[in-house]
């Protein structure tokens, strides 16, 4: 993709909402949205996403054609370009790392995440929707989760300077998609394996040991080794 078609907004109720309307009304791959404000921002399972001035919210469209089935490549994909996106803007020692599937982290702390929505059509993945949120300049409290910002570890970015940073990555990482590639860059900023790792609140536990090659998660129990194909996780 060469050439992402960019509206901006002071402010808006969700980036994702707008990009979800102009798929169902024909809008071509390459759409993105960036707003200052979200006053509906949402994150997994229905949660809200506080959106204070200042952080990142940011949505894009795709229409990539894929199998249904390689949903969790593109779910991969998304937290790695994140995460990379943020790293340029961050001074060294520290370092971004992915939590499976895509929530970005420094420590064990959250630093932003991803929401993927997407359509299948004719058994393809039609349209693609995939919001981004990160805390560049605050880090607003979730209950009973460590959180962090960009600022709070010496970075400096404004949102219009890492959306340029995601699309660029985006295009990198989709043109070709490289499955193997692409895992390999998501382990090596990912939980070394033998991690702790327990699923939608002890639902299962075990222990990390890698990703499958659709990028499910492998969980190492006493009577086997377990997919996770979809799934909340905790670290330790």
């Amino acid at each position: 993709m060469t050439h992402w078609r960019i509206e901006t907004f002071e402010t808006l109720d969700s980036t994702s909402d707008l990009c979800l309307a102009r798929a169902a009304a024909g809008e071509a791959a390459g759409f993105a949205v960036l707003a200052g404000v979200q006053t509906g921002g949402r994150g997994r399972a229905g949660r809200s996403w506080q959106s204070p001035p200042g952080n990142l919210f940011l949505s894009v469209l795709l229409r990539p054609a894929a199998r249904p089935e390689d949903a969790g490549l593109f779910s991969l994909m998304a937290g790695l370009v994140l995460a990379e996106s943020l790293q340029r803007f961050l001074p060294p020692p520290v370092k971004t790392m992915l939590k499976w599937p895509n929530d970005v982290l420094i420590g064990s702390a959250k630093l932003g995440g991803v929401l993927i929505e997407a359509g299948i059509e004719t058994d393809r993945i039609g349209w693609m929707v995939i919001g981004f949120g990160a805390n560049l300049a605050h880090a607003p409290g979730v209950p009973g989760r460590a959180v962090t910002s960009l600022a709070a570890h010496g970075g400096a970015a404004n949102p219009n300077q890492v959306m340029r940073e995601i699309l660029a990555r985006l295009d990198r990482w989709l043109n070709p998609m490289e499955p193997e590639t692409l895992r390999a860059a998501w382990l090596g900023r990912a939980h070394a394996p033998g991690t702790p790792v327990t699923v939608d609140g002890g639902r299962v536990s075990g222990s990390f040991a890698g990703l499958t090659a659709e990028g499910s998660l492998l969980l190492e129990r006493a009577g086997g080794v377990e997919t996770i194909r979809a799934g909340e996780i905790a670290l330790g």
